[in-house]
Formats: structure tokens, C-alpha cells, sequence
């Protein structure tokens, strides 16, 4: 039986932070403020994929009152989500994910991104996909306020 999931994250855009996205550190001027890495794209994946399971969202697996978790990679956290989906017997079929920031143009780094989620949940890189878009200056990514990021993920229950 498939299941699909969704997620969705934002982080605010500070000076004195780096900007990590889908594990990528970024140049740019600013970064996301968040008591991990603040990886948007990595978290709105990871609360897709925990939805889908059934398993709650990031907050309840790593909240931010846990000190173990003060700027971890959400590269990490993320290995985790797809280990407690392997623990539950779940297979991932595919990965959607949309970044929103109206700066840095991120096309440049999106290979990577697809990369790095493929390898961390040992999938074939052809069944993530990831793009990016602004929002052609409104609202608080258009200001620069903030990035935000949406999922789609969709799973199997495996019968063993």
C-alpha cells in the first residue's frame, strides 16, 4: 500500500550564519537561524517522509530544548528519519521538494542537493527531485526574511 507524505519548513535569513541547503553550504551573505543547521530542505523532507510513516514530524524526534542536537548537519537527521522508516519496514519511492528564496540562486547546487538526500536514504539519485523558485519579491521570502521549503514524498510497506 503507498503512502504520501508532506512537509514544510522556514527559517529566517540572519547575518552570521551559513546557509546549508539539502547539505550544501552556500555563499550568500546570510544564513537560516535555527538551532540545527536550520536546513530547510532537508527538514521539509524529513517531516514528509516521517508523515507518510506516520511517525510525527522533527520536533518530536529532534526537538530543539535537546542540546545533542545544537548545529548538527541535518544530514544526520535526516539518515535517522530514513532509518526509522527502513526499522518500520517502509521503502521510499520518490522525493519532491521545492525551495523558496529569492536569493542566492540556488540552480547551480541543486545536483549536489539531489546527491546528497540520494546517497543519505540509499535511493537512485533519479528518484529525488529537487528545484527551486522565488516568489517574485512578496511576502518574507521575497524580502529576504527567509527561505522556506516544501516535500512530497511518497512510500511503500514492504511485506516481509
Amino acid at each position: 500500500m503507498s503512502r504520501v507524505g508532506i512537509g514544510y519548513d522556514v527559517h529566517k535569513l540572519v547575518t552570521d550564519r551559513k546557509l546549508i541547503l539539502g547539505g550544501v553550504d552556500i555563499p550568500h551573505e546570510k544564513g537560516l537561524l535555527g538551532h540545527s543547521d536550520a536546513d530547510v530542505l532537508l527538514h521539509a523532507i524529513s517531516d514528509a517522509l516521517l508523515g507518510a510513516a506516520a511517525l510525527g514530524d522533527i520536533g518530536k524526534h529532534f526537538p530543539d530544548t535537546d542540546e545533542r542536537f545544537k548545529g548538527i548537519s541535518s544530514l544526520i537527521l535526516l539518515k535517522h528519519v530514513g532509518e526509522l522508516l527502513q526499522a518500520k519496514n517502509y521503502k521510499i519511492n520518490n522525493i519532491d521538494a521545492t525551495i523558496v528564496a529569492q536569493r542566492p540562486k540556488l540552480l547551480p547546487f541543486i545536483p549536489t542537493m539531489q546527491k546528497n538526500v540520494a546517497e543519505i536514504l540509499n535511493l537512485p539519485i533519479e528518484d529525488v527531485n529537487i528545484k527551486a523558485t522565488t516568489e517574485e519579491r512578496l511576502g518574507f521570502t521575497g524580502s529576504e526574511e527567509g527561505i522556506s521549503s516544501y516535500a512530497m514524498c511518497s512510500i511503500d510497506k514492504l511485506n516481509l
